[in-house]
């Protein structure tokens, strides 16, 4: 247990010390991101986490503001592309087309092939690409190894995984306010992508 708590705080340390001058590594949420700061920093895509980043895995809680954000983002110039390890495809396909974003699902990272294809799709540089999501063993180890820059924001709360309880906060940042979180009706928004 010692060596793999080790493993992550050099990860860790790893993204940390990857980020450019000006991007910051970590965020609340996804709508507390700066979109200057990403412009500044010469980044053009952006890949997306969902479960747990846009919306709760277990569809109650939405990240307050992200979509606003994401309009405000595309708006200037920015490309996006949505990666999830989801194993429910109405969800992944559901939310591509309410974000107006291409998505693969099952993405199966931290493996880079994916990013890959994400990278290829936009057109860019993977060190143009930032890529946002609440997982270090996913989404920041998947950055790493796609030559991407990452900010990990705070994960939505949602019903914990066998490895959440063994790392708990070495893996992922709990979100700080849930009292501010949007509400999801699941069963009415995916029924017809089901």
């Amino acid at each position: 247990m010692r060596n793999f708590k080790n493993w992550f705080l050099k990860l860790r340390q790893i993204g940390i010390k990857r980020k450019l001058h000006t991007l910051a590594h970590g965020a609340d949420g996804v709508a507390q991101i700066d979109i200057d700061c990403l412009r500044e920093s010469g980044i053009k895509g952006i890949i997306l986490d969902l479960d747990n980043t846009i919306v709760s895995e277990d569809d109650l809680y939405l990240s307050p503001g992200a979509e606003e954000w994401i309009t405000q983002t595309k708006l200037a110039g920015f490309q996006f592309f949505i990666l999830s390890n989801g194993k429910r495809s109405y969800r992944v396909k559901y939310w591509s087309h309410r974000l107006n974003i291409q998505a693969i699902s099952p993405a199966k990272k931290p493996f880079p092939f994916a990013f890959h294809q994400a990278i290829a799709y936009m057109k860019v540089n993977p060190k143009q690409v930032v890529v946002i999501g609440d997982s270090l063993h996913t989404d920041v180890v998947g950055a790493w190894l796609s030559g991407c820059w990452c900010i990990q924001v705070a994960t939505l709360p949602h019903p914990p995984r066998w490895w959440e309880k063994i790392a708990g906060e070495w893996i992922q940042k709990s979100y700080p306010d849930i009292n501010n979180l949007g509400k999801f009706d699941a069963v009415f928004e995916y029924q017809s992508f089901l």
